[in-house]
Formats: C-alpha cells, sequence, structure tokens
C-alpha cells in the first residue's frame, strides 16, 4: 500500500531542537497512520499532521482558484456563441465551474483557513493556479478544444480524487467529476460538429486541438522524477496515481476520440509501444510550463486583472451581506434576551 511507502510525517532532522511530541500528538499519529493504511478517511475534526493540513490546503485552493479562474476564457464566449442553444450550453458550463469553486473553498475552509484569506493569497499573487487557463481562447473552436482537452484531462486527474483521503475533498469531488463529464462531451461535441462541416471550420478545429495539446498534457504537473510533492500526496493517499500515470491514461484514452473527430493530434512521435504498454509522445516544454506558472504566460497578467477587479466590484456585495448578518445575529440576541427576561 502507498502509505507504508514514506512516513506519513516527514521526520525532524537532529540537531534541529524540535520539541518531543505530546502523548496527544503521538496518539493523534497512531490513528492518522491506521487511517491512512486501511485506506479510510480523515475528517475536519480529526487530528492530523500538519504537514498533511498544510498539503492539503495548497491543493484544494489551488484547485478552487482554477476553478474560479477557468471561467474567464469561456465567459467570454458566452456573446460570441454562434446559436441560442451554445449560449445557453456554455452560461451552464461557467455557472458550474462557479459552483465548483464554492464547493472546493468550502472544503479548505474545514482545514482552518478562511476563505477571505484563500481569495487573498490569490489576488496578492501568493497562490497558484492551473497554468492551462493562462492561454488565450482566440475562437469558437477554442471552447470545443478546452471542453475535450482540458475537461478531459480535469477528469483523468479528479476522478481519483474522489477516493481522497481528507473526506470533504473527496465528497466535493463526486459531484464536480459529474459535471465535467458533461463539460467533455459538449466541447467534443463542438469539435465533432466543426471537423464535419466546411474546410474552414474543421481547419479551425484543428488549430484549436493543435494549440491545446501540449498545454492539457502538462495540466498533470511535472515528469514524476521532478515533482516535489507527489510522492508524498500517494503516501498520504490523496493522490491515487502519480503525474505520469495519469498523463498515460490521458494520452490513451485522447488518441482513440480523435478518430473519431476526423482529426489529429499535433505529435508525429505519439505511438503504443507493445512492449512495455506504455504511450509515447514528443517531450514536452517544460520550460515554457514553469515561465507560466511563475505568471509568465500569455494571459497571466489579463487573468488577474480581471480577478482582481471582478473583487474590487463585488465589495458592496460582500459589505451587504455581512451588515445583513450582524444585524439578524443583534435581532435574534435581543429576541434571546427577552425571552429569558420574560421567563
Amino acid at each position: 500500500m502507498a502509505a507504508a511507502t514514506l512516513q506519513s510525517v516527514p521526520q525532524s532532522q537532529p540537531g534541529q531542537g524540535d520539541e518531543a511530541p505530546s502523548a496527544e500528538d503521538l496518539a493523534g499519529q497512531a490513528y492518522f497512520d491506521r487511517i491512512i493504511a486501511e485506506d479510510s478517511r480523515i475528517e475536519p475534526r480529526d487530528w492530523m499532521p500538519a504537514a498533511y493540513r498544510k498539503t492539503l490546503v495548497r491543493q484544494v485552493s489551488q484547485h478552487a482558484h482554477s476553478e474560479i479562474i477557468g471561467m474567464q476564457p469561456e465567459a467570454n464566449w458566452i456573446t460570441r456563441a454562434p446559436s441560442l442553444k451554445r449560449k445557453a450550453i456554455l452560461m451552464a458550463k461557467v455557472q458550474d465551474e462557479a459552483g465548483h469553486g464554492l464547493y472546493l473553498y468550502s472544503a479548505a475552509e474545514s482545514l482552518g483557513t478562511p476563505r477571505d484569506v484563500l481569495n487573498q493569497q490569490l489576488l496578492d499573487g501568493k497562490a497558484k493556479y492551473s497554468s492551462i487557463f493562462n492561454y488565450p481562447a482566440r475562437t469558437w473552436a477554442d471552447m470545443g478544444a478546452i471542453g475535450w482537452l482540458v475537461d478531459g484531462a480535469a477528469i483523468a486527474n479528479q476522478v481519483p480524487l474522489c477516493r481522497a483521503s481528507y473526506g470533504p475533498y473527496g465528497r466535493a469531488m463526486v459531484r464536480v467529476c459529474k459535471e465535467e463529464s458533461f463539460h467533455q462531451r459538449q466541447g467534443f461535441e463542438i469539435l465533432l460538429e466543426l471537423s464535419n462541416g466546411t474546410p474552414a471550420q474543421k481547419q479551425m478545429a484543428q488549430d484549436a486541438v493543435d494549440r491545446f495539446y501540449a498545454p492539457a498534457l502538462m495540466m498533470f504537473g511535472p515528469p514524476d522524477d521532478t515533482s516535489p510533492n507527489s510522492k508524498q500526496s500517494m503516501a498520504w493517499n490523496i493522490k491515487r496515481f502519480s503525474n505520469d500515470e495519469l498523463r498515460q491514461r490521458f494520452v490513451g484514452m485522447i488518441a482513440e476520440q480523435v478518430k473519431v473527430l476526423g482529426l489529429t493530434l499535433p505529435d508525429p512521435e505519439l505511438r503504443y509501444d507493445e512492449e512495455t504498454g506504455k504511450w509515447i509522445h514528443a517531450e514536452l516544454n517544460w520550460q515554457e510550463f514553469k515561465d507560466v506558472i511563475a505568471g509568465n504566460g500569455p494571459c497571466n497578467a489579463q487573468r488577474m486583472a480581471r480577478r482582481r477587479e471582478a473583487h474590487e466590484n463585488g465589495t458592496w456585495v460582500r459589505e451587504a451581506a455581512r451588515a445583513y448578518a450582524d444585524k439578524t445575529a443583534e435581532k435574534r440576541a435581543q429576541r434571546a434576551a427577552a425571552e429569558i427576561g420574560a421567563a
């Protein structure tokens, strides 16, 4: 079992002056290790190692940020969608993404970090989100490529997270994955219709696939031998498969689906190796990946500027909600005091 391959908490280095763990911590650690070994679930009120909590806050909040930022490239196409049907479908999809962000922020909050802190980390540029959303959506066909490739990669990555060892995260992912399946089918259908349209429409679909293929493969993260967090996350049963394993599954899936579309993947090296049972694909540009993550992608500045603008424009809503909550609490306290006085 994965949990047995690594210590559940990285061991302290000798000579660093760390205090000896308390009896409560030792008992909590034993309980945590047993839950992980049994492939069961940790709940918010359970004892958990500080490193486990920190890892989850980082991963779940980044996932939430990605859902919120990911609304932007598609929302930009709602008014330009080619029909009322397409507008309605795209609006529903963007609304789903907002809901996913809310589920995930709630899961992150259950770990003890308030939502306003998580939001501020994003606005200050201290938190990351998925690199894929820093690429532009230039044509209507990009809505298809995002649905088929980006949401398809998300499904490959997120379905195993339904069994994540942290209960609120795993349960949130069940609904997220159901809705992402609709998003992928919607994207595939857009590309299928375009590929069976005019030569210009088919070329537009092919161009979109060409642009999003490599960035979609990078969504799974760097290769296993350079991934700083993957092994420990697997030891804790947060992740179930490594980055490269997930990437292999995804490549195998789209390599067959692209044939139905009548399009091609922009990878002349792509082939299935019968001896190893693995898909061989061209080396990805990991320097580009690092640059985008560092904030130097094509749309990083635009995405964050719009997020900050939306946050600023929503100030009055947050203030009104806070005032209403305070007023309601005050009335409740007055009623309680009156009832006590009457008694």
